[in-house]
């Protein structure tokens, strides 16, 4: 019996070599990013306009042209999304850096950063009370002052301790109350806080209201800069079992945060990624779109391991969390680095646009 690969032995050539191509060709992999099957992939994020990013890529058919499901669960706060992730509930969360992360690869739990979300400039301020204007003018006379931020162990509390370390004060000289962003204005204006550390759009939202006045700028101050602070994180087994899944996901997600970067800096689908935030819900005060600065993130998807490593440190010199690890325990960077290796260098289209981020 002649086998295809045989027959394509024979001189026989044309006809049976095209029928042979056709028999060889059918074990091959593919190698178009396509599949006849979606998988589902289920990701957790904290709503913010950071967040349509990966609805863009859904609407624009990015993740579907690797076979690829994105279904996005809103979490109203990121402080059990550690543990959904560990539990592969959700197999990627979309948030801040928290002492919670380091604490989670101290438990050995199978989470790791992989992609920068927002990171300097980040229109943080530590903002004051409007009557202390002109009284409290160095971070050192905020000593025994009470300062808002929105979680103990949260990457707000690590800038205000590393800004009250640049002046000769540390966390412990200060009360730390934990507010939610949006009961600063009431917490201002009955005076139950002195200065809060605040991010957009509540920044400019407490200045046009009267409520508090800015400060001191974090990316004025912190170091190592630029500052990351929020990520795209993964299950590590979901990622394991599923590797060239992953790496197609983080492709097409870094092509739309491409896309979020341009319209960011006043490109041609700023208007689509505008309107697409407010259709799904994502945003829904439109003024702030058009009005503020968006958060700023990499286009090439980097995370500043320095900063990482100095949060990481930070929070266990003030005992908020247990350990310390290495860099490429806490960052996988293989993904990011595939996706780059798949796309294009960024080539910023709005050529006059004078925003710093998302370059």
């Amino acid at each position: 019996k002649v086998t295809g690969v045989q027959t394509c032995a024979l001189p026989i050539f044309q006809r049976i070599l095209l029928a042979c191509l056709g028999i060889v060709g059918v074990g091959l992999p593919l190698t178009a990013p396509a599949s006849a099957q979606e998988v589902t992939v289920k990701v957790g994020a904290v709503r913010s306009i950071s967040t349509a990013t990966i609805l863009w890529g859904v609407e624009k058919g990015y993740f579907r042209e690797y076979g690829i499901k994105v279904v996005t669960e809103t979490l109203d706060t990121a402080a059990n999304s550690i543990a959904l992730l560990a539990q592969n509930q959700l197999q990627l969360v979309e948030g801040g850096i928290s002492a919670g992360y380091f604490n989670a690869l101290e438990k050995n739990l199978p989470v790791t950063m992989v992609l920068d979300r927002v990171s300097s400039p980040l229109g943080h301020n530590l903002m004051l009370r409007p009557d202390l204007k002109g009284q409290i003018t160095q971070l050192r006379q905020l000593k025994g002052k009470t300062i808002a931020t929105n979680g103990q162990g949260a990457v707000s509390t690590y800038e205000v301790g590393k800004l009250l370390e640049s002046d000769g004060l540390t966390i412990n000289d200060v009360d730390i109350k934990v507010i939610p962003f949006t009961q600063y204005a009431v917490a201002f204006n009955n005076k139950a806080i002195d200065a809060a550390i605040t991010i957009p759009p509540f920044t400019a939202q407490l200045l046009d209201g009267g409520h508090a006045v800015n400060f001191k700028d974090p990316d004025d101050t912190v170091k190592p800069h630029p500052l990351t602070i929020a990520v795209s994180m993964i299950n590590t087994d979901f990622a394991k079992a599923n590797q060239q899944l992953v790496r197609n996901y983080y492709v097409a997600y870094l092509r739309a945060i491409r896309d979020y970067c341009q319209a960011y800096h006043g490109g041609a689908v700023r208007p689509e990624f505008i309107d697409l935030a407010i259709r799904t819900g994502t945003e829904t005060r439109p003024e702030l779109l058009h009005k503020y600065p968006w958060p700023a993130r990499s286009p090439n998807g980097t995370i500043n391991v320095a900063s990482m490593l100095d949060m990481q440190a930070w929070f266990h010199r003030n005992k908020m969390s247990n350990a310390e690890f290495p860099a490429d325990r806490i960052v996988d960077k293989s993904y990011v680095e595939y996706a780059l290796s798949k796309l294009p260098p960024f080539v910023l289209e709005n050529k006059e646009s004078t925003l710093a981020g998302c370059r």
